[in-house]
């Protein structure tokens, strides 16, 4: 699979993950929702498995640059919730398809950004972060990205505690998930030389990130996280149309 990619390929594939690590640098999240999208139109040989595999170290590193600001009961209750969700995943895709559940999550996602627009403020109590986490776990495991969710739930959190609680989570969340698909037989030896490849270009977005991150409001962080929520479900719905 990584053997027989062009360079011109593999440098788009590259691009896209180092925005996508720098997005969820400065974000908390992001990378998913950014890459996930343009890897099912463009690159579906990354989806799910090769991109997840790339987030997950992804994830630890920014729980590690900031851990010291990490939250245990949200990082508990949403961590729960994402392994729940995961496990779930599998049971609803036999009872409905993955492009239905790709439209229903993705028209909820959208009511929620817009009630919190109109001033709907979502607390980050544990109930809702397990909901929250629930929600991700399904979606990430159906369409690799996981992030919309916690968007809504964690608007509100402070920028450095969302940032390294959303990393512990997803990279627990990211380790069952690979799990289950390497279980299924989804996520086999090519896969993950296609995921080492595209390492460095992560490590490059992450390392961008450090700068950024101590420049970003909170008020401008949650503009961003529900504006990419809403793009991330409008992408999805577009997909699932074409």
């Amino acid at each position: 699979m990584a053997e027989h990619l062009s360079w011109g390929r593999y440098l788009a594939m590259g691009l896209m993950v180092l925005a996508g690590a720098a997005m969820q640098g400065v974000g908390g999240l992001g990378y998913a929702m950014f890459c996930a999208p343009l890897a099912a139109i463009f690159f579906p040989e990354l989806v799910p498995g090769p991109l997840l595999a790339v987030g997950a170290p992804l994830a630890l590193l920014a729980y590690l640059r900031e851990r010291d600001a990490l939250n245990r009961q949200v990082a508990a209750a949403t961590l729960v919730g994402r392994v729940i969700g995961t496990f779930a995943a599998t049971g609803l895709l036999v009872l409905f398809s993955a492009h239905a559940l790709s439209i229903l999550f993705a028209v909820l996602i959208l009511a929620a950004v817009s009630l919190s627009t109109l001033g709907w403020r979502v607390q980050p109590s544990t109930t809702n972060l397990s909901i929250a986490g629930v929600a991700s776990g399904i979606m990430g495991t159906i369409t690799a990205a996981g992030g919309p969710p916690f968007a809504i739930a964690m608007q509100h959190l402070a920028p450095a505690t969302m940032r390294s609680t959303l990393g512990v989570v997803f990279f627990a969340g990211t380790i069952v998930s690979l799990s289950a698909l390497a279980w299924v037989g989804r996520m086999g030896s090519g896969h993950w030389l296609l995921s080492l490849v595209l390492l460095p270009w992560m490590l490059g977005g992450f390392l961008a990130s450090n700068h950024l991150a101590r420049h970003i409001s909170k008020a401008s962080i949650r503009r961003w996280l529900l504006g990419t929520a809403a793009v991330s479900a409008c992408i999805i719905l577009l997909r699932v149309w074409l």
